[in-house]
């Protein structure tokens, strides 16, 4: 079998595939080049669907990683409505559902998620929504008008996301929490309570611990019965509860998966000519770490470039510092590194009532932090941290809760 004339081709034009794509060209590959996508559009971010998209002040040029003009000044062929239903990884060949098939080089998997679906609502009611793809936000906010109740299942980042955006639009908001506390999978306990208190403070009904027994209604969504009997009247329903990963290909055609598609230090999957990044990807952040998955921005920003460079030939060891932020009304939060289930080693109050909390493992070191404050407030300390972690030095607790002591001296020293 004879590769030589084939292309590289990457599986899932969101941002990681396009970061991949563009990546590939800007380090000097010319050779050719296959993106293919579930979606029409030209790659993009996705964590504006939730916030200025859905309110109106951006659309999807703001939010594009590349546009479809650039893909054809660069040669890279952008294909859509075409899915891919098969891989062979032994004969290098992907199988669409039109029947045709492409050989492939090297392939990139970079197929995201989808959003995870409620069993207990019925799929044919009009008005309850998701929200992961471009189009899905646009129609939700068509529908976000002054006066509208929203019942949002899920009290993680899209929810409250979703949450903040409608109430500014004039919404009566109320979100259902299945947990004790907010955004609880990936936010330390205070950080949840500042949320918490943050989102009623400005008026969103939230409920914690909450069963729901029932989506009730016929064509739409009347309204949710909670176990208990309570029953919230709706004019609209978000479930928020999560992204299912789109493994099935990887699986079907017998690659190493998890929770995501299992790959090595260099990005790459059981099969040794096809790599993994962005949402689906699962990798360790240590040699003898657990397996993981990261739905941010940034994973998706760093393992596109890295998976690209790696398509080429390159042995390079993926150990990018995990992140994201939120913006939620006028307050932000951020994180760096690895945040554990446990109380932070030190905090430290900051202006106008934020406040940082450090993680430092067994030998004093920094591995995680998370900052939350007014507008962006805390985004030089996080800066500051993510150097420090970096640096992999320790550091002393008393210091790290002073507020007295900068931390650009903690970095000095």
């Amino acid at each position: 079998m004879n590769l030589a004339d084939a292309p590289l081709v990457i599986v899932g034009a969101g941002h990681a595939g396009g970061r991949a794509a563009l990546t590939l060209r800007a380090e000097g590959y010319r050779g050719r080049l296959v993106l293919i996508g579930d979606e029409p559009h030209a790659p993009y971010e996705r964590p504006p669907l939730s916030k200025g998209l859905l309110q109106g002040t951006v659309e999807l040029a703001n939010c594009n990683v590349c546009d479809h003009a650039q893909l054809a000044e660069l040669g890279i062929e952008h294909l859509t409505g075409k899915p891919v239903t098969g891989l062979d990884p032994q004969q290098h060949r992907l199988r669409f559902a039109d029947g045709s098939g492409l050989q492939y080089a090297r392939l990139l998997l970079a197929t995201g998620g989808r959003a995870r679906r409620l069993p207990d609502v019925p799929a044919h009611l009009a008005n309850v929504f998701y929200l992961r793809t471009h189009d899905e936000a646009l129609a939700l906010r068509a529908s976000l008008q002054p006066g509208t109740r929203l019942v949002i299942i899920g009290g993680g980042f899209i929810g409250l996301d979703v949450a903040a955006s409608a109430h500014a639009l004039g919404c009566a908001v109320t979100v259902l929490e299945a947990g004790s506390r907010l955004a609880g999978r990936v936010l330390p306990e205070r950080a949840s309570g500042a949320l918490l208190e943050l989102h009623r403070k400005q008026g969103v009904d939230v409920r914690l611990n909450v069963a729901i027994e029932a989506v009730q209604g016929d064509l739409c969504a009347a309204s949710v019965r909670l176990v208990g009997g309570e029953v919230l009247a709706c004019d609209l329903l978000v479930v928020g509860i999560g992204m299912q990963p789109n493994i099935e290909l990887a699986t079907a055609a017998g690659l190493d998966v998890g929770h995501g598609i299992r790959v090595d230090a260099q990005l790459r999957t059981s099969e040794p000519d096809i790599f993994a990044a962005g949402d689906v990807c699962e990798f360790r952040l240590h040699p003898q770490g657990a397996f993981q998955r990261q739905e941010t921005w940034r994973n998706a920003e760093t393992q596109g470039r890295h998976a690209a460079l790696n398509l080429l030939g390159g042995e390079l060891p993926f150990e990018g510092i995990s992140g994201f932020w939120s913006d939620q009304y006028d307050w932000g939060l951020q994180t760096v590194g690895v945040i554990s289930h446990t109380e932070p080693s030190a905090s430290r109050a900051m202006p106008g009532g934020g406040f940082l909390l450090f993680y430092l493992n067994a030998d004093q070191h920094l591995q995680g932090a998370f900052g939350w404050g007014q507008g962006n407030s805390i985004a030089k300390d996080i800066k500051l941290c993510e150097r420090l972690i970096a640096n992999r030095g320790p550091l002393s607790v008393r210091d790290l809760g002073d507020a007295g002591v900068p931390l650009k001296h903690l970095l000095r020293s």
